[in-house]
C-alpha cells in the first residue's frame, strides 16, 4: 500500500471517530488493530514504554510516538477489544512483580504465576525498564562464580557481576552448561533467574523437572514464554527477569541470570518493529537493536560496599548459524559482553562435552575472578591446549614424531580427557584443585589414556579417604601455600601407587620411572 492511500484511509478512519467526549491528552481511540498490535489517535501525553489500559481492562505498552498517533503493543489477546474502543493513559510504565516469592515458581511473560501453586501474597512492584547503576555504584569483579564445569572456571573464570556470553550453533550444549551452573549455586547463597524466551512448552517442563531433582528449583525463578505466544511477551520477558534479579542485588544479594536466548529476543522485536512500520535496517533489524540489549545486559554489575555489595552475573545465550560468530546479532552481543563462551558443533560431535572451543573462547576478567589456588593451578592450562591444537594439525601430515612432540600430544589428549564431563556432574572446588594439581605437575603421565577418564572420581574419591585434612584445607585457605602444595605431592604420588599396585598390567619402565620421580620429590 503506497503512502497516501495509507493516509487517506486513517484519514476517513478518524473522521468517523467522535473525538469530542475525550481528553486527547490522557485519551485516544484505537484506528486499527491486528498482530498484536494497535494504531492509537489520542494519548498525546503518553511516554514511551507506559502502560496503557484498553474499556476491557486489557493493558499494552506504548512503544510508537508519531505526530498524531500512538503504535502500541497488546499484552493480551486482541480479540476483546475492538477499533474505535478508548483507550486510557495510566502515567506508569510497565511494572513487574519482585520479591522473596517469586523463588522457587514459574512465572510468565508478565510476572504473573502459571505453576498453579499457591496465589502471591507480599510481593512489591518495580519499572521494568530503570536506568542501570553508574559506575561510582559499582565496584571492580573480585568474586568468582563457580560453575562447576572445570574447563571454565580454570580457563574462562566468571566473576560476580561480569556479563559472559555463551555462542554456538543449535543443539550444542549451551542450556545444558546454565543447568551445571544452576546447581552448582546450591548452598552458595545465589538467586538464580531463567529467563526462558522462545522456547517449546515441553523443554521448559524438562528444564524445571531437572531443576526440582537436583534440588536446585528453591533459589531459582523461571520466567517462561513459550515460542507460541506474543511477540510483545517475548520481547519483555528479559526485562521481567532483570528487574525480579535487581530486587536482589540492591538487598546485598548475588543473582545469576540467564536469558535463553537473545537471538530469539531479537527476532521478537524485529517482529514488532516492523508491524509498528519502522524503518527497517541491516537484516531488517531496526535501528535500535543494538540498544535493545545493551541497555538490558547494562544492568548486570558489581555494586560497591556502600550500596550492599549485591551483584547480577548476566550469561546472555545467543544461537549461531553453521558456526558463523561474525553475524549482526552475535557481534552486537560480543561487543556488549565481557567475554564468551564459545561452543563448537564439530568438538560436541567428536565427544568433547562440553563442546567449548577454549582457542575463541575469552574472559576478559580473568584470573581477578579465581581463588589463588586454581589462578595458580591453571596458569599455563590454555597455553598447554594451544600447543596441543597446533602440533596436531601439523603431525597429521608427518609420520615421524619427535620424542618432546610426541609427549605434548599424549599430554594435550590426556588433558582433555580429563576436561570431559557429563552433564549435571559439578565440579566442587577442591576437585577441581585436585585434578589440576594432577595436570599441572604432570602425574597424568603415568596413567594410560584409556583410564584417564576415571581420575576424575577416583581421584577425589582417594583423597577424601586417605587426606581428608587436606581437603578441608583447601577449601578453607583457597591458596597454594607451601604446606599444601607438600601434601598436594604425597597424596598424588600415593594415588599412582596405589594405582600401580591395583593394575595387573602395568608397564615395568613406567614403574621404574615413576618410582624415581616420587623418591626425588619425596625427598
Amino acid at each position: 500500500m503506497k503512502i497516501d492511500e495509507l493516509a487517506s484511509i486513517l484519514e476517513n478512519k478518524i473522521k468517523e471517530f467522535d473525538f469530542s467526549d475525550i481528553n486527547l491528552e490522557e485519551e485516544g481511540k484505537i484506528i486499527s488493530l491486528g498482530d498484536g498490535i494497535c494504531t492509537i489517535y489520542g494519548l498525546n501525553n503518553a511516554m514511551i514504554g507506559e502502560l496503557i489500559l484498553f474499556e476491557n481492562k486489557m493493558s499494552g505498552m506504548v512503544l510508537n510516538l508519531e505526530e498524531e498517533f500512538v503504535g502500541a503493543v497488546l499484552l493480551g489477546s486482541e480479540n476483546d477489544i475492538k477499533e474505535g474502543q478508548s483507550v486510557f493513559r495510566t502515567k506508569k510504565v510497565v511494572e513487574t512483580n519482585v520479591g522473596d516469592e517469586l523463588l522457587g515458581r514459574v512465572i510468565d511473560g508478565l510476572g504473573n504465576a502459571i505453576d498453579g501453586l499457591a496465589p502471591f501474597k507480599n510481593l512489591k512492584k518495580m519499572p521494568i525498564e530503570i536506568i542501570a547503576p553508574s559506575v561510582m555504584q559499582r565496584q571492580t569483579v573480585n568474586q568468582p562464580v563457580l560453575t562447576g564445569i572445570i574447563g571454565i572456571d580454570s580457563m574462562i573464570p566468571i566473576g560476580k557481576g561480569q556479563r559472559e556470553l555463551i555462542i554456538g550453533d543449535r543443539q550444542t550444549g549451551k542450556t545444558a552448561i546454565i543447568l551445571d551452573t544452576i546447581i552448582n549455586q546450591k548452598n552458595k547463597n545465589v538467586y538464580c533467574v531463567y529467563v526462558a524466551i522462545g522456547q517449546k512448552n515441553s523443554t521448559i517442563g524438562q528444564i524445571v523437572k531437572k531443576l526440582q531433582e537436583n534440588d536446585a528449583l528453591e533459589y531459582t525463578t523461571i520466567i517462561a514464554t513459550s515460542a507460541s505466544e506474543q511477540p510483545s511477551l517475548l520481547y519483555l520477558s528479559p526485562y521481567i527477569g532483570i528487574t525480579i534479579a535487581e530486587y536482589w542485588m540492591w538487598q546485598g544479594k548475588d543473582v545469576v541470570i540467564v536469558y535463553d536466548d537473545l537471538s530469539k529476543h531479537a527476532i521478537a522485536y524485529r517482529s514488532l518493529s516492523l508491524l509498528l512500520r519502522r524503518p527497517p535496517g541491516r537484516e531488517a533489524y531496526p535501528g535500535d537493536i543494538f540498544y535493545l540489549h545493551s541497555r538490558l545486559l547494562e544492568r548486570a554489575c558489581k555494586l560497591s560496599d556502600k550500596n550492599g555489595g549485591g551483584s547480577i552475573t548476566a550469561f546472555p545465550i545467543i544461537e549461531t548459524q553453521a558456526g558463523d560468530i561474525s553475524a549482526y546479532i552475535p557481534t552486537n552481543v560480543i561487543s556488549i559482553t565481557d567475554g564468551q563462551i564459545f561452543l563448537s558443533l564439530d568438538l560436541f560431535n567428536l565427544g568433547q562435552r562440553p563442546g567449548i572451543n577454549y582457542g575463541l573462547s575469552v574472559s576478559r576478567v580473568g584470573s581477578a575472578a579465581q581463588t589463588k589456588i586454581i589462578k595458580v593451578l591453571s596458569s599455563k592450562l590454555k597455553l598447554e591446549l594451544a600447543q596441543y591444537y597446533e602440533l596436531q594439525s601439523f603431525s597429521q601430515f608427518g609420520s615421524d614424531i619427535d620424542k618432546i612432540t610426541a609427549e605434548i600430544l599424549d599430554s594435550g589428549e590426556k588433558i582433555l580427557e580429563i576436561l570431559k564431563q557429563s552433564q549435571f556432574s559439578p565440579l566442587s572446588h577442591e576437585d577441581q584443585a585436585l585434578l589440576l594439581f594432577f595436570i599441572k605437575e604432570k602425574f597424568i603421565r603415568w596413567i594410560p589414556k584409556e583410564k584417564i577418564s576415571e581420575i576424575k572420581t577416583n581421584l577425589p574419591e582417594f583423597a577424601r579417604k586417605n587426606y581428608f585434612n587436606l581437603i578441608q584445607e583447601i577449601e578453607e585457605k583457597q591458596e597454594l601455600t607451601k604446606e599444601i602444595e607438600t601434601e598436594l605431592f604425597k597424596l598424588n604420588i600415593d594415588f599412582i601407587k596405589d594405582y600401580i599396585k591395583k593394575s595387573a598390567k602395568y608397564d615395568t619402565n613406567l614403574k621404574q620411572q615413576f618410582l624415581e620421580f616420587s623418591k626425588k620429590h619425596l625427598n
